[in-house]
Order: structure tokens, then C-alpha cells, then sequence
């Protein structure tokens, strides 16, 4: 009977990392749908009818008539012919679709997990609020291509992070859970636990930060300008950072602003993991903790030589992919160790 509970519950653990991976696929997805600027190909929102592509020649110049009525075509494509709308078309299809299959893929497990008397009380709340947020992360999508499909021919950048932003909580949320259902067999020293505890809390936090900072650079294509590091064109700080009036539009609509904040956040990261894994060599750690705090300095060494690289280089595609990507590696590191360390109390019970 035993036996057959851990099995139960190592087959929802393994249902939230799957759909955590594709929730980590879909996130790289929307960022390359992002950098070939696909993501406003597509005007129209159909849950269900979208799911079909287009099949006939007839399909493709009905989609393309409707992209033709939009800002982007009118004021940034307007010669653009129907083979070059296919080349945008397909990232932002393949991202919507497979937003549509985690859903499947979040849905039928449940409701099959559920059937079956498998999720208990204590779990329950976690997966409704994973749904929850599944579903408003496909409306937040849709909210953001709205905001360029009326006068401005781009989305808001805001948007853009709110969008990623939620994408990373829906992702570290199933994370997070599967770890606890998981239990590890890992025995931390309490002093030890209690030490790294609130250092995780806050690396997490400059994590997420430098994220989403990541995502306004994105959103402004603020990294096509001030390509030399460590200064930009001279200057610690551009002198245009804060050109525009309130101040704090700056934050959020300056493109010298918003990269240099980018560059801040993720040197201070750097430097508070770099601060994090000197001290835990100083503690009382099981080996594989041990092992996560080294994976932890060498892929941040990693994000900061790809950050570099894809700013001088000018933002070439692959390398933009692998910045991000490697981005979500190491808020997934963290993100582990922030329950590792957590208090044991905070555990979903097996049973």
C-alpha cells in the first residue's frame, strides 16, 4: 500500500516537471517569436478554431488580408508579400498552440489524478491555482498583442514583462511543488539551512528582478544600442537616462534607461550568487547541495558571458536564445535551492 502512495505521488511529480518544461519551452518559444518580431502576425484570438493551421492557399491569403489591416503591415511592412509573412507566421502559431497543449497536457492528468482519489486536500489548492493562472497567462497573451494591433505597430513592453513575469511564477510555482511532493532524501545541518535561507530568498528576488528587466530590454529592442561594455559610449551612466518626463516613464519607455537598469541588476546579481557561493563553501552541506551551489556560480559565470557577447555582438538570434534560456537555468537552480532550505514544515504532506 505503501509502495503504491510513493508511486502515486512520483507520477503527479513528474506530471508538474513535464508541464514545467513545457511551460520553460513555451517561455524560449515566446522569446523567439519576440526577437524575429512574429508575435503580432496572427490579429485574431480563437481558442479553438486557432489550433487548426492554415492548409490551403485560400487560408494563407485570408490571414495574410487581416495581418494587412494591422499597424505593423501598414506602418512598418507595407511591401511585405505573402512568403514573407509565412517566415513570421509560424512562431507566433507554434507559441499559441503550444500554450493550448499545456493546457491539455495540465488538464487531463488532473482530472485522470483526480478521478483516481490520488491529489490530497493538502495539494489540491496548489493545482486550482495552477489552473487559474494557466488560464489568465493565455489571456495576459492575448492582451499583449492587443496593445499592437491598435495605432502603435509594437506591443507594450510592460505587457511584454507582465507576460513573461506570470509565465515564470506558473513555472517556479510547478517546480516548487514537485520538489515538495518529491521530498528529497536530503539532510541539511538546520544552522546551515537557516544561513542560506534568506540569502536564497534574495538572490531569487534579483533573479526574477534582472528577468524581467530582461524583458523591457526585449520589448524596447533596447539592446540594439550602446553595444560596448563595460561602458556605454563612454559613460558609466548615458547621459540620456533620464530624457524623458515623469521620471519614472524612463523605467519603463527609455531605451538607454532600461538597458542600463538591465546591466545594473545583473551585475548586482551576479556579484550577491557570487557572495552566496563563497559562503556556502564555509558550511556544513550534503555533497549534492555541495554540487548545486557550484552549477549555480558556474552557469551565472555563464549568463554574464552571454549577456556580454550578445550585446557587443549586436543581439544575434542564437545567442539572444541562450541568454534566455540560460536565464530560466539559473532561476531554476535557485528556485530549488529556495525550497532545499526551506523550512520543513512548508512541505505538501504524501499522504
Amino acid at each position: 500500500m505503501l509502495s503504491q502512495e510513493l508511486k502515486s505521488n512520483k507520477s503527479i511529480a513528474l506530471w508538474l516537471i513535464f508541464s514545467a518544461f513545457l511551460v520553460l519551452m513555451m517561455i524560449v518559444i515566446g522569446g523567439i517569436t519576440r526577437l524575429t518580431d512574429s508575435g503580432l502576425s496572427i490579429v485574431e484570438w480563437k481558442p479553438i478554431a486557432g489550433i487548426l493551421p492554415p492548409l490551403t492557399l485560400s487560408d494563407w491569403e485570408s490571414l495574410f488580408a487581416k495581418y494587412q489591416t494591422s499597424p505593423e503591415f501598414i506602418k512598418l511592412h507595407p511591401l511585405m508579400n505573402l512568403d514573407e509573412f509565412k517566415s513570421i507566421f509560424w512562431w507566433e502559431y507554434i507559441h499559441r498552440v503550444l500554450g493550448r497543449v499545456i493546457g491539455i497536457v495540465f488538464l487531463l492528468p488532473f482530472l485522470y489524478f483526480l478521478m483516481r482519489k490520488k491529489i490530497t486536500k493538502s495539494l489540491m489548492p496548489h493545482l486550482l491555482i495552477m489552473f487559474i493562472l494557466g488560464g489568465l497567462q493565455g489571456y495576459m497573451g492575448w492582451y499583449m498583442v492587443k496593445s499592437g494591433l491598435v495605432d502603435d505597430p509594437y506591443v507594450s513592453p510592460i505587457r511584454l514583462m507582465l507576460h513573461l513575469g506570470l509565465a515564470l511564477i506558473i513555472y517556479g510555482y510547478m517546480i516548487v511543488i514537485a520538489i515538495k511532493i518529491l521530498k528529497p532524501d536530503i539532510v541539511i545541518d538546520k544552522v546551515s539551512a537557516k544561513k542560506l535561507r534568506i540569502k536564497t530568498h534574495i538572490m531569487l528576488m534579483l533573479i526574477g528582478l534582472t528577468i524581467l528587466s530582461g524583458a523591457l530590454v526585449a520589448g524596447l529592442d533596447a539592446g540594439l544600442v550602446y553595444n560596448t561594455f563595460p561602458l556605454m559610449e563612454g559613460q558609466w551612466i548615458p547621459h540620456d537616462y533620464a530624457v524623458q518626463s515623469p521620471f519614472y516613464v524612463n523605467l519603463f519607455r527609455n531605451m538607454a534607461a532600461v538597458q542600463f537598469n538591465h546591466r545594473f541588476l545583473a551585475i548586482l546579481t551576479f556579484c550577491f550568487v557570487v557572495f552566496f557561493w563563497v559562503k556556502s563553501l564555509n558550511l556544513i552541506l550534503p555533497k549534492s547541495l555541495k554540487m548545486l551551489c557550484h552549477l549555480l556560480i558556474f552557469v551565472a559565470l555563464l549568463q554574464v558571458a552571454l549577456g556580454i557577447l550578445t550585446l557587443l555582438l549586436v543581439v544575434p538570434l542564437t545567442l539572444a536564445i541562450l541568454h534566455q534560456l540560460n536565464a530560466i537555468v539559473l532561476f531554476t537552480i535557485v528556485v530549488i535551492l529556495f525550497v532545499l532550505v526551506s523550512k520543513r514544515s512548508l512541505y505538501i504532506e504524501k499522504s
